[in-house]
């Protein structure tokens, strides 16, 4: 569940990122934001200097260009949209909201671009084909593009659990032995 700030903002760089005719690329984008984001939570003076209301906003856009004009190769550096973005989180003292931010941008980008998020459950970790299987037929099922997110879960026994929304497709033996549990126990 996004929270209203983070989609705020999110939803504000994913319109200019997705408009017709803008120079942005939203997956350079959020590769982007990802880099300043890692960059922020491995250090924790950058962020309290960050989080600090006693150092100006001006000074810390500054400590920001510098540090990611000195730590980022040049395809990770920030587009003239990004770095303004992150400016304004700054200025508007949102930078202890920015990974929610991030992961709202993520969301709404795909939901714009027409993708369909699932989260994928295994009780062992799948081989490449299997996850190119699982994509491939939970587009089918979901009528769009899926963007998977798999996680290990070994009380699941065997099978995979895919959540997309609200609704849970179980095939897991954990969930096969709950349904025979419940027959059993009915009749």
């Amino acid at each position: 569940m996004l929270s209203v700030v983070a989609s705020r903002y999110a939803r504000a760089l994913v319109d200019v990122a997705t408009e017709p005719g803008s120079t942005l690329d939203p997956t350079a984008a959020l590769n982007q934001l990802h880099a300043i984001e890692q960059l922020i939570a491995s250090s924790q003076d950058l962020r309290n200097v960050l989080l600090s209301p006693a150092v100006a906003p001006g000074h810390k856009r500054k400590i920001v260009t510098k540090i990611v004009e000195s730590s980022f190769d040049q395809s990770l550096r920030p587009s003239k949209q990004v770095r303004n973005f992150v400016f304004v989180i700054i200025d508007h003292r949102r930078v202890a909201e920015f990974s929610s931010i991030v992961s709202a941008f993520e969301e709404l980008l795909d939901e714009r671009l027409g993708y369909v998020r699932a989260d994928v459950l295994s009780a062992r970790e799948l081989a490449a084909p299997q996850q190119a299987g699982l994509e491939a037929e939970i587009s089918k099922v979901a009528k769009k593009k899926a963007k998977l997110k798999f996680s290990i879960q070994p009380d699941l026994i065997a099978g995979v659990v895919a959540r997309i929304g609200s609704t849970v497709y179980d095939g897991s033996v954990r969930g096969q032995l709950d349904r025979l549990r419940l027959k059993l126990a009915k009749g």
